[in-house]
């Protein structure tokens, strides 16, 4: 029997990225039939999360294969920092092609600084934070929904304590498994063991 070959979902971690934000979506998908996940960064070597957890990335912004499936941004506290605008070119190719992006946390707030939020409904942390650092860059308050996770399109925006939510979206988004099989999980890591098992 053929092996099915997987699409790539190229998950972007800066350094200091927040490991649980990440952590539900790339497990979900990496064990899903049809996707695997590839982690990228600005350059070759060791990526340290805040937590401590030390990732090595299989792509650099410099090695993108030319197709892939998805492109998420994970959050942290690079995003505002001069580095980060190395990562625009690659969201460009993913807005361009029209590849579905996530971001969650302060990767929300990236997006917002350059643009990409003005003709979408999304989220962020907080809306008075996302104005004033992406100031007029970020002209679409009205479309701001108070909400753990946002899709508009084929674009996913979350909240930083948001990770299972984000990861629903995501799954939902790029059909990686059945719409029953999505609620079920969600659920089951929404309200815990215990009450699961009570509701099954």
């Amino acid at each position: 029997m053929d092996q099915i070959e997987k699409k790539e979902v190229l998950i972007v971690v800066l350094d200091e990225f927040a490991e649980w934000e990440l952590a539900y979506v790339a497990a979900f998908l990496n064990s899903s039939e049809h996707y695997t996940t590839k982690f990228v960064s600005i350059d070759e070597g060791v990526i340290k999360s805040i937590g401590g957890l030390r990732v090595m990335p299989d792509y650099t912004i410099h090695n993108i294969p030319e197709r892939f499936s998805s492109l998420l941004l994970i959050g942290g506290n690079s995003w505002r920092k001069p580095l980060s605008s190395k990562i625009i070119p690659l969201v460009e190719k993913a807005r361009t092609m029209d590849i579905p992006i996530g971001a969650i946390c302060d990767a929300t707030v990236f997006m917002g600084a350059n643009g990409w939020l003005n003709d979408i409904k999304h989220t962020s942390n907080e809306i008075n934070d996302l104005k004033e650092y992406a100031k007029e860059h970020y002209q679409n308050e009205e479309n701001y929904v108070c909400e753990q996770a946002v899709r508009d399109g084929n674009i996913v925006t979350a909240n930083g304590t948001a990770a299972l939510d984000f990861a629903k979206a995501i799954l939902e988004l790029l059909e990686a498994y059945s719409k029953d099989q999505i609620n079920q999980v969600y659920q089951f890591h929404k309200v815990g063991y215990y009450e699961a098992q009570r509701t099954v």
